[in-house]
């Protein structure tokens, strides 16, 4: 009763309801509102470990995890046990439901590392035929659809016809009688058929009155003509519907006979979701994986630790910027006390520690900075704000009090719960023993102790959160209770008290405040109390256990910092508070005479303490900035570094484009001498002196090329070859002649070339192989590229038929800079315009010498051939 005290003044439904916020179904946002706080270490370490696998498929995947299709049937299943006729919406929600879940099980099935997630799902059963079978008789709107039973889709059928006869009949009675009627228009009343019919003309259609206008002015009447044939409609209908009922009926009891695979479904379905909502407001809140340790051996470690609600009003509602606390507790501490002034941040500072502990028993990550180590406590117990009750002639230490007791009793009551787990333990129960010990070790566990969910493990059942009983649950799912199991030898607890002591006399107070923490420290693992009593303060130097916090308070701004210095009790500031805030000189020094000077002296030794520890913050920070400030000029000079060798290797591309281009310029210059010779302007000796130049030019600059490997090559049928002087790989298809001739195939097109001609894929010369008439003549050798015969590929055509001239020059620019010898442009006949465009583009192209019409047998003048200048 006192734990659901603490989640209360903890205000733990808040954090519950953030995190319901990320859910992506209806099940788990109710779960996530009413999530349980598990009762063992191995349901805390079990949740942890799925909300981690999630995490990481997420960051694995572009979109995210879907839940897309999966819906809440629970109460459908209840009445489809109970021999209920589901409605077409409930079945198709089953159906998708189905379908949602086995894609997140192929999901997850694709992912064989996470394993916590694939023995989630191992097990489950997503009746692919049931699915099937009710798309097949329930349409998207959730209707049953003709094709679910030949008999439904006669009677349809006869319905058709029905509806049809009356309309007919209908449009006749309005032709002839048009003037009896307010519109002529045919509209229905119930499942029957009427016609407006104005008010004194009612005797001109006789028939029956089915309804009337508000006004009375109009009667919508059935004929009598019409009577028989709606009365049939009417019988088709009821036929119809018994026929639904039927085919709906037929589903239902199929849908019942799986009801524990599809509860159990559903409960994993939830348990994916709920971890998955968990992952991400983890991963919102900037938050990092918890590990419990053993909390005599380690030490408890959260920096830089923030509260979970603060975070969530800073980041939604405007509030104050969140400052993070850091909480690095000794294993033989027992006992903290934190001093200092009000509204300095104790409060939340045992708040925020309770948050911590209670999000890493559920599973969620804990919003401070790695690594974050802290114990698993079986109980979390609080006594924070007032418990003053008129009602109950409560004043506000008779409410501290109380709560106290009862947080005393629960520490006692589990620990004789511990005492006997523990005997138990030690007559044999040695299944116990090694869960706990697999649970230390973080291995994987068996799947009965893991089984079906969160929902389990978290202490809650599906129909809990659905809000109904948890017995018929037990009997459906056969789901035994969670293991309480805990790996520490005896039962441990957080205790948090504000202001112990306070609201009463000091003096007692204070001596019930020391009586009680000294208690705490012999029966529970850590207490965080806070108080205003310097006698608190003396503790740490008489036990060990205990040690001194205090909150940070700025005296120059006369406000609280909400930083907590550790190894530091808090000292009194009301009197400097007062004087600064303008309080009679003569009366503050009184009250420092009353207080004695001890307690200046004390006050002054903690001021001194205080700048010591600044001084030693600020020379710390200053070696933290020089490490940044060294880690950034490395990182300067490294970045400097790659960009030099950037630049070099730019440069050295530069100049070999640049020579390159002086090459290409010599070249064109040589084409141009040799065209003015072939005009009859040059001597030939000219040309070939300029020819001369630019070979020299080609040895100095152009880059050696690595010589090609040996000749020994043989192509065989089926291998794949390449023909360098047409630019083609191509397959062969017979073997090399005595004449070193052979076929092959490229495209469509098949053509005859011979060994020295080709190379293999790897650039090897292939095999000339010998004569068998040594007499033979020489083979001739191989054609220049310009003699060689031109053959259209897809690559060199262009098809432009149905496009806009202007929209055709821009493809055919650009075909023509990528063409070598000719271009095959394919434009029609159509009006002739497109054909006029391109032959005015080609004849102004730069790059174009001649073009002509094709062949008649490849396209004749639909086709137009242009010529590259080479």
């Amino acid at each position: 009763m006192i734990q659901s005290e603490t989640l209360e003044l903890l205000e733990w439904s808040r954090l519950c309801q953030h995190l319901s916020t990320f859910a992506a179904t209806k099940l788990g946002a109710i779960a996530a509102r009413s999530i349980a706080i598990p009762s063992s270490q191995l349901e805390s370490e079990n949740l942890l470990a799925q909300t981690k696998e999630i995490y990481e498929l997420e960051n694995r995947l572009d979109n995210g995890i879907s839940f897309e299709g999966v819906q809440d049937f629970g109460d459908s299943l209840e009445r489809a046990e109970l021999k209920g006729i589901l409605a077409g919406e409930e079945l198709l929600a089953i159906a998708t439901t189905l379908a949602g879940v086995r894609n997140l099980r192929r999901l997850i099935d694709n992912h064989p590392d996470l394993e916590i997630l694939n023995e989630l799902v191992s097990d489950l059963r997503t009746y692919p035929e049931l699915e099937k079978e009710i798309h097949r008789c329930i349409d998207e709107r959730g209707q049953v659809t003709d094709r679910a039973s030949e008999k439904l889709g006669d009677i349809r059928n006869s319905l058709r016809q029905n509806r049809s006869q009356i309309t007919r009949k209908l449009q006749n009675i309005i032709q002839v009688k048009g003037n009896a009627l307010q519109e002529t228009i045919i509209t229905q009343r119930g499942d029957r058929f009427v016609i407006p019919v104005k008010a004194p003309q009612k005797d001109a259609i006789p028939g029956i009155v089915h309804d009337t206008s508000t006004s009375g002015a109009t009667l919508y009447v059935e004929p009598n003509s019409v009577v028989p044939m709606g009365n049939q409609l009417r019988q088709l209908l009821r036929r119809e519907q018994v026929e639904e009922e039927a085919i709906r009926r037929k589903l239902s009891e199929q849908v019942a006979e799986v009801k524990l695979d599809l509860e159990k479904l559903l409960a994993v379905a939830t348990t994916l979701d709920l971890a998955t909502a968990k992952a991400r407001y983890s991963f919102w809140l900037k938050a990092n994986p918890p590990r419990f340790i053993n909390s005599t051996e380690e030490n408890i470690t959260l920096r830089e630790l923030r509260h979970p609600l603060l975070v969530w009003q800073q980041q939604h509602e405007e509030g104050h910027q969140v400052v993070p606390v850091d909480l690095v507790i000794n294993p033989y501490i027992r006992v903290v006390t934190i001093t200092g002034p009000n509204t300095g941040g104790k409060t939340v500072t045992l708040k925020t520690l309770g948050f911590a502990t209670l999000m890493a028993k559920i599973g969620l990550f804990v919003p401070a900075r790695e690594p974050v180590e802290l114990p698993w406590f079986d109980q979390i117990l609080a006594d924070i704000g007032d418990e003053q009750s008129l009602e109950q002639s409560l004043s506000t230490f008779s409410g501290h009090i109380r709560r106290i007791s009862r947080i005393l009793d629960s520490i006692s009551n589990n620990k004789e719960k511990g005492q006997g787990d523990e005997e138990t333990r030690g007559q044999g129960d040695e299944v116990s023993h090694c869960v706990a010990e697999r649970s230390r070790r973080g291995d994987v566990l068996p799947a009965k102790l893991r089984e079906v969910p969160s929902v389990v493990a978290s202490g809650a059942t599906l129909r809990e959160t659905r809000g109904q009983g948890d017995e018929e649950l037990e009997e459906d799912e056969n789901i035994s209770p969670p293991l309480p199991l805990s790996p520490s030898p005896t039962p441990s607890s957080l205790v948090l008290l504000d202001e112990v002591g306070a609201g009463t006399d000091p003096v007692e107070g204070s001596a019930l405040a020391i009586a009680l923490l000294r208690y705490l420290a012999e029966h529970s693992m850590l207490t965080i109390a806070t108080t205003h009593f310097g006698e608190l303060k003396a503790l740490k130097y008489e036990d060990e256990r205990f040690e001194n916090a205090s909150v940070e308070f700025d005296e120059a701004t006369l406000s609280p910092t909400y930083r907590l210095l550790w190894g530091i009790p808090g000292r009194s500031n009301a009197l400097a508070i007062a004087s600064r805030l303008g309080l009679k000189a003569d009366v503050v020094e009184k009250a420092k005479d009353e207080m004695g000077g001890a307690t200046d002296e004390v006050n002054q030794v903690i001021a001194g303490l205080e700048a010591q520890r600044r001084r030693q913050e600020e020379k710390a920070a200053q070696a933290q900035d020089l490490l940044q400030q060294a880690e950034r000029f490395y990182k300067e000079v490294s970045a400097k570094a790659k960009d030099l060798e950037e630049r070099e290797k730019s440069l050295r591309a530069s100049q070999e484009i640049a020579v390159q281009q002086a090459i290409a310029s010599a070249k064109g210059e040589i084409a141009a001498v040799i065209k003015r010779l072939q005009q009859g302007k040059p001597t030939a000796q000219d040309a070939k002196k300029a020819t001369d130049n630019i070979n020299k030019l080609a040895d100095r600059f152009i880059p050696k090329t690595a010589p090609k490997q040996k000749a020994g090559f043989m192509p065989k049928v089926g291998e794949r070859i390449r023909i360098p002087r047409l630019g083609q790989t191509a397959e062969v298809l017979t073997a090399p002649d005595g004449d070193g001739e052979f076929n092959v195939r490229f495209g469509i097109m098949k053509m005859t070339v011979k060994l020295e001609d080709v190379e293999s894929l790897s650039g090897e010369k292939a095999q000339s192989q010998a004569k068998a008439k040594p007499a033979a003549k020489p083979a001739a050798p191989p054609k220049p590229t310009e003699n060689t015969p031109l053959i259209r590929t897809s690559r060199n055509t262009v098809d432009l038929r149905g496009r806009r001239v202007a929209d055709s020059e821009l493809i055919l620019d650009k075909a023509i800079s990528e063409a070598h010898r000719a271009i095959w442009i394919i434009h029609g006949h159509g009006t002739g315009k497109l054909r006029q465009g391109v032959h005015a583009f080609l004849k102004q192209h730069p790059r174009i010498s001649n073009y002509e019409a094709a062949p008649q047998n490849d396209g004749g003048t639909g086709v137009t051939i242009a010529y590259i200048k080479q």
